[in-house]
């Protein structure tokens, strides 16, 4: 068989991958099997693939294709979200660059450029997943605003509406004069900045004197409508009834007291702007204070405010604040850091501002299910890494009403509907509501009703995903959500917990009564070596297909996983990548070796000497590795399971059992050894397989040489329990790797023949070794007797090694001395430690064996240094 010298991943990935799809290997329909599903996290239908990606999607691959090789039904449900913020502003600035301004556009006009824009680039991010490998469901891609999830969306938002959960309501939030928006609490990120605290001078009325109150906003001096100070301040107490004047704008404004204030920050005074500032707003209501909104939509000063109309807020701070100086209102501007709230999306600062919106009722919410705390909390769904359950309970019990409303086109459209009383009412149709109306009033006619213009939250949609993908919500009782759900495991990032996580537990209880998914996976924040987060802006985000080019794609799926424990961050170098390359060489390599042994001719007589041992011995460490893997794979360890494959293939299969295997020259493999090897192959290709998908593949189809036939329809290796070869060949590798590091200490050949001498120590026989250490390590001659050679100890026991022709070197007394005094000083603490009866009393038995073993371990050493030592003085 003639294989390339080297594996090109660029020659089968495609052709691979194309016949997985052909064959419909990823496709999967309710049958007797247990299911096994995995919902994408939908990437944003505007979005492009990234290291993010690249991880969360690698992982979902590995669960979903051992899942299927485990003999489960297993269902990946790929899909994207119509992301309302990125994609609107996205259409916005593609119809700029033709000249045209949204708001020359009426909504339907806007929309059929969204869907226009959607159709050209909305399947990018799908495409570059089939290239990383991911093994979905292709014919049940989803969209969240497909007719049947934008209808599953309109009749949860009716429900709840009916059911007291959603409301209406004129309340502080969270404003992004970008994007034009309002925003939930969760949308909301914030940084420490820097910025300037100033002090302003509100002259007190009918006296001399002024309130000295510091601010990092002078600007919004002009919704100012008092001063507030803390009651038990003693610098205030003259001023109960007095009134202020708001300098510039001359408007006379109460100072009240409250306790809300910290008399230590600033000057202990407070400027209070109700319609600016969410605690601001809370002082107003109970102090009855005016509150007036200064600023438009792009937060530019509004018309209304009779000053500084149109300006920009940013530009009027630097305006205001030379304006207050000119007038001498300003005492001192000082340097501060404070904790700016930006737009997750647009990074716009955030202005906190009153807006009548729509909103979740999430206290009374969370009285209807209670299990969306307690289900985690007790683990029916498991997050891995559980840390993750404490920030999981703290927002849900400081859970605060979700703000769903959005001053957007792109999206699912708020279904309430306004009567010209302005009263309204909410329905999933126009018929619906029309009819709804006529129950108030029945003169209502259709060109009567005006459906509210905003569009929901995205994530209002999102929390309903595995349920609506499912058809779950329009037919409650269908054959697939009940097959499919619940889900089995959540892939995704601990930054959406609120998001996303805890709505879609919610939304289970809700509308399915239970939960959505039995385990949460976490995966960490891919950050570059320096521990920042990889992004466009700091230019430190490799491009993911550039890396698949250069790697192959199992190469990169490779470097992901060697270091990406659940929970904690990634710390991704390129590095890592050519690892991951090269230990697929390492494999192609391997079956190079497999596929050129030949069985017609002189059959090696070795193997029926010492074959059955090392087939043995490599059964076990398969054995072993299978169930170190499944414990891995139950705590959702992927990192360490590969861990423990890698060294699997690279240390005991590759480097010793085909070394041991491999037929010598001018002899053959019999043909039982190559059918046990290829077995063997077989087994290690099937454990790998869901990490390295392609190059699995290949080299599966042709060691059985049928290209009809697929790995991921094969069975996934279990452990047989083979046990009782390891000790014994680990400590043959062992005296293998000693004769080959003395050999190169001392620059001796491969082929110079040496004879093992045992210094009557050994714990372990070498018996049924012999001929594996005289194959790999030139031992010709094993004996028990004392003579001359190279004393070393290997593990606790002391061997000659006694190369032909080597007359030796000289010792290095006063190293042996060193060593020896440095051993005996090691004993001593281990003999405290076990003369400790505390220790011994408390102490868990297996911690005491160890050091029972330590104890020993170095007694054998220091008897042999001294031996040597002793050598050397005669």
């Amino acid at each position: 068989m003639q294989l390339a010298s080297k594996y090109d991943p660029s020659e089968i990935e495609q052709s691979c991958y194309d016949a997985w799809e052909r064959n419909g290997l990823f496709r999967s329909v309710p049958d007797e099997r247990p299911a096994y599903t995995i919902v994408i996290p939908p990437p944003n239908v505007t979005g492009m693939l990234h290291m993010g990606h690249m991880l969360n999607n690698t992982i979902q691959d590995v669960l979903i294709r051992r899942a299927r090789m485990q003999g489960f039904n297993a269902c990946w449900v790929p899909g994207t979200d119509h992301a309302s913020i990125a994609t609107e502003a996205k259409v916005v600035a593609m119809l700029k660059e033709r000249g045209i301004d949204k708001s020359t556009l009426s909504r339907e006009e806007f929309l059929q450029h969204a869907l226009e824009w959607k159709e050209k680039y909305g399947g990018i991010i799908l495409k570059q997943l089939r290239r990383l490998g991911c093994s979905c469901d292709w014919d049940r891609t989803k969209f969240t605003m497909d007719p049947d999830l934008y209808a599953s969306v309109i009749r949860v938002f009716v429900d709840m509406h009916e059911k007291g959960l959603i409301y209406r309501g004129n309340r502080m939030v969270n404003w992004d004069p970008v994007g034009k928006t309002a925003l939930s609490d969760e949308e909301v990120i914030y940084t420490e900045e820097d910025s300037q605290l100033y002090y302003l001078r509100y002259k007190i009325v009918g006296g001399d004197g002024h309130i000295l109150v510091a601010t990092t906003r002078p600007e919004t001096i002009l919704g100012d409508t008092a001063v507030c100070v803390h009651p038990d301040d003693a610098r205030f107490a003259k001023l109960k009834g007095a009134r202020v004047i708001v300098p510039l704008v001359n408007r006379e404004v109460p100072v009240i007291f409250d306790d809300y204030v910290d008399p230590e920050f600033g000057t202990g005074a407070l400027k209070v702007t109700p319609a600016h500032d969410i605690n601001d707003y809370e002082l107003g209501k109970r102090h009855n204070l005016e509150v007036i909104d200064i600023f438009n939509d792009d937060a530019s000063i509004a018309g209304s405010v009779g000053m500084y109309s149109g300006i920009n807020r940013f530009e009027l701070r630097k305006q205001i604040a030379r304006d207050l100086q000119e007038a001498e209102l300003i005492e001192k501007i000082e340097s501060h850091k404070n904790k700016v709230g930006r737009s997750e999306r647009t990074r716009a600062i955030i202005e906190p501002r009153l807006s009548r919106q729509w909103f979740v009722d999430m206290q009374a919410f969370m009285k209807r299910n209670p299990e969306v705390l307690d289900h985690v909390m007790n683990d029916t769904i498991t997050m891995h890494p559980s840390k993750f359950k404490n920030t999981y309970r703290h927002w849900i019990e400081g859970i605060k009403d979700w703000c769903i409303s959005r001053q957007l086109w792109w999206g699912h459209q708020i279904p309430a509907y306004y009567l010209p009383d302005g009263s309204y009412v909410v329905a999933e149709s126009r018929q619906s509501a029309l009819e709804k109306a006529r129950t108030q009033d029945p003169q209502i006619r259709d060109e009567d009703l005006t459906q509210d213009d905003d569009v929901m939250d995205t994530w209002f949609s999102a929390w309903l995903w595995p349920i609506s993908v499912f058809n779950g919500i329009l037919e409650p009782q269908n054959d697939e959500i009940r097959y499919y759900y619940p889900t089995s495991t959540l892939v995704t990032a601990p930054d959406i917990i609120f998001f996303w996580v805890a709505r879609m537990i919610m939304s289970g209880y809700e509308y399915r009564k239970e939960l959505p998914f039995k385990d949460v996976y976490f995966t960490g924040i891919v950050r570059d070596k320096q521990r920042r987060k990889m992004s466009k802006q700091l230019g430190n985000s490799p491009d993911p297909i550039g890396l698949m080019d250069q790697f192959g794609t199992d190469g990169v799926r490779l470097g992901l996983l060697l270091s990406a424990p659940a929970g904690n961050d990634l710390l991704f170098d390129e590095a890592l990548c050519e690892q991951g390359r090269n230990f697929c060489n390492k494999l192609w390599n391997a079956f190079r070796l497999i596929s050129g042994w030949e069985t017609n001719g002189t059959v090696d007589p070795w193997y029926d000497a010492h074959g059955s041992f090392a087939n043995s011995w490599m059964r076990e460490r398969i054995d072993t590795v299978l169930e170190q893997v499944e414990e891995h794979f139950e705590q959702f360890r992927i990192s360490d399971a590969l861990m423990a494959m890698y060294k699997l293939i690279w240390d005991d299969f590759c480097s010793s059992y085909l070394e041991m295997i491999k037929p010598t020259y001018g002899t053959c493999i019999s043909d039982d050894q190559l059918e046990q090897v290829k077995s063997f192959f077989d087994e290690i290709l099937r454990l790998l397989h869901p990490i390295t998908p392609f190059i699995t593949e290949h080299i599966w189809q042709t060691l059985h040489g049928d290209p009809n036939r697929f790995i991921n329809q094969s069975r996934y290796p279990v452990s047989r329990g083979n046990r009782g070869y390891s000790e014994e060949m680990d400590f043959a590798l062992n005296i293998i790797s000693t004769a080959r590091s003395l050999r190169s200490q001392h620059g001796l050949s491969p082929k110079v023949p040496a004879t093992l001498r045992s210094c009557g120590n050994a714990r372990i026989a070498l018996d049924r070794t012999q001929g594996i250490i005289s194959r790999l390590a030139n031992i010709v001659e094993f004996e028990t007797d004392s003579g001359s050679g190279i004393t070393q100890l290997v593990g606790a026991s002391e061997f000659i090694f006694d190369f032909e022709g080597f007359e030796g070197e000289t010792v290095d007394v006063a190293k042996l001395q060193d060593e020896l005094d440095r051993l005996r000083g090691f004993l001593i603490g281990i003999e405290k430690k076990l003369g400790n009866e505390k220790f011994i009393a408390n102490a868990n038995p297996e911690v005491v064996a160890r050091e029972q073993q330590k104890m020993s371990d170095t007694l054998s050493k220091i008897a042999s240094i001294e031996r040597e030592l002793s050598q050397a003085g005669k």
